[in-house]
């Protein structure tokens, strides 16, 4: 029997596992050499021609010459898109061709598209989780492998974040620039211990082949697949309780150096480090510290399940609230930022839109908390999420937004004397005829006068038949009527 097939408690398997794991430690050095850094391209055929051979070397392949032929067919026909160009879907086949190769030379239970899938499944989706459980046993010391586990989400996710504050804040991206400029942290990249990381999570299935059929059932109807046991066995060894405790203290931590700086900086006004402007410090970046909250807010969605023995533990609790409460102070940051942004450089609809997500998942964040306070469910925290996105979109449906950013851009543009950028008129013209009011101020502007016309006979286009009548197009006609435009003289 093939050393995949055994069981994973199996003490023969185990003696493998540390010359498996120094492998994939190899096989990420190598990814690292032809990706990091680097334009993809042949590099990625390389890559996958080496992660097969090695992957069959270590896992003793059941070569049958059908099934080889056909495995060969599979991967040469899957990698030659990738030697004519790498683009997306060349780089789909590629993925594809070199799982089901794999599958077809080392599990004889993989037939058809359904045996297909499944090999998808477990290798990319099941198969990372198993890293940490098998690195923990690779390493056999039973203090240093628990200690190895606990360890690995707090700093992965730390990591992350430091990339993310490194994003938004360029105090902490000038303090890490100074790092790397010292010679005893050159090596010290976040970016690439990330890469190195992801790198080997995505390898190790490959290295370390297991196949569970029972873990997945592929339904006759092609459904999501359902996992058994796989995936709460991984999530149980990289949440536990210990783990999610350092992973709270690491990450109050983090965020209170980040919400910090932006008290002092962008609340505060206190003096910006020499070479660095408000401008620059407010528009370096909301999104990122958007994308900060939300990973916070999925962290503590899979690691505080209701009713466990996580989010019952005194200690955790106040530590999740801290927690949440820095990320609501991350979003009204980012928010901030975002007028700050939108002070120079006019509003869009993409921006007003960024500001109500942005309020959406400061609401969403106090959702989760009352539901860890309330001992809530998922269901109930979907359900108050779904009412939270229904009402402001049914809000949303009765604000004149048009109106808003037009009178919003002409009052802060240059030409009305504001301290915004020059007006973009084709823009302020796109949003309708409900622009017409703000416009109108600017009418002594042969610019700002020549879009005019074309709003206005859209105006009366639309007040012509009862067919396209509006409460809110009948109320800009009366403002009209009682406000004559005057054009600047041609």
């Amino acid at each position: 029997m093939s050393d995949f097939a055994a069981p994973a408690a199996d003490s023969r398997a185990d003696q493998y596992l540390l010359p498996k794991l120094a492998t994939g430690i190899g096989l990420a050095a190598v990814a690292d050499f032809l990706f990091y850094g680097q334009r993809l391209g042949l590099s990625v055929t390389v890559f996958a021609a080496a992660l097969i051979c090695i992957s069959l070397a270590l896992n003793h392949a059941l070569i049958d010459r059908k099934r080889a032929t056909i495995a060969g067919i599979i991967v040469i026909a899957g990698l030659l898109p990738t030697v004519e160009d790498l683009n997306v879907l060349s780089l789909l086949f590629s993925v594809l061709a070199t799982t089901t190769g794999v599958a077809l030379l080392t599990d004889p239970e993989t037939t058809g598209p359904r045996g297909s899938v499944s090999a998808l499944c477990q290798l990319l989706i099941l198969g990372p989780l198993r890293l940490p459980p098998d690195a923990a046993r690779a390493v056999r010391g039973p203090v240093l492998a628990r200690e190895l586990v606990r360890w690995c989400v707090p700093l992965a996710f730390g990591a992350v974040f430091v990339i993310l504050f490194a994003r938004a804040n360029p105090v902490i991206e000038q303090w890490l620039a100074a790092l790397y400029q010292d010679r005893t942290a050159m090596h010290l990249d976040p970016l690439r211990a990330l890469f190195w990381a992801i790198a080997l999570l995505m390898i190790w299935p490959f290295v370390q082949l297991r196949w569970q059929h029972n873990a997945i059932r592929i339904p006759d109807s092609m459904a999501f697949p359902v996992a058994s046991d796989e995936i709460s066995l991984g999530l149980g060894a990289l949440f536990s309780p210990p783990t999610v405790l350092r992973s709270l203290v690491l990450f109050n931590l983090l965020f209170a150096l980040q919400t910090t700086l932006d008290i002092i900086y962008l609340w505060g006004h206190v003096a910006l480090p020499a070479g660095m402007t408000y401008a620059a410090y407010a528009h370096h970046g909301a999104y990122p510290l958007i994308v900060t909250a939300l990973l916070a807010a999925a962290f503590v969605l899979i690691a505080i399940r209701p009713g466990d023995a996580i989010a019952q533990a005194r200690i955790i609790r106040p530590l999740v609230y801290l927690w949440v409460g820095q990320n609501v102070m991350l979003v009204l940051s980012a928010i901030l930022r975002l007028k700050l942004y939108v002070g120079i450089y006019l509003l869009t609809y993409w921006r007003v839109t960024a500001a109500i997500w942005m309020g959406l998942v400061a609401i969403g964040l106090v959702l989760i908390v009352a539901r860890i306070a309330l001992d809530r469910s998922h269901r109930w925290l979907i359900r108050m999420n779904l009412l939270a996105v229904l009402a402001t979109l049914y809000v949303c449906s009765l604000i004149n937004f048009d109106a808003i950013i037009a009178n919003y851009n002409v009052a802060h543009s240059h030409e009305a004397g504001g301290a915004g950028v020059a007006l973009d008129g084709a823009y302020v013209a796109s949003l309708g005829p409900q622009a017409i009011p703000a416009l109108a101020r600017l009418a002594s502007n042969p610019y700002v006068a020549a879009r005019l016309d074309p709003l206005l006979e859209q105006q009366a286009r639309d007040m012509a038949s009862w067919r396209n009548w509006s409460f809110r197009g009948w109320r800009l006609q009366r403002y009209l009527d009682t406000h004559p435009i005057s054009y600047a003289p041609n």
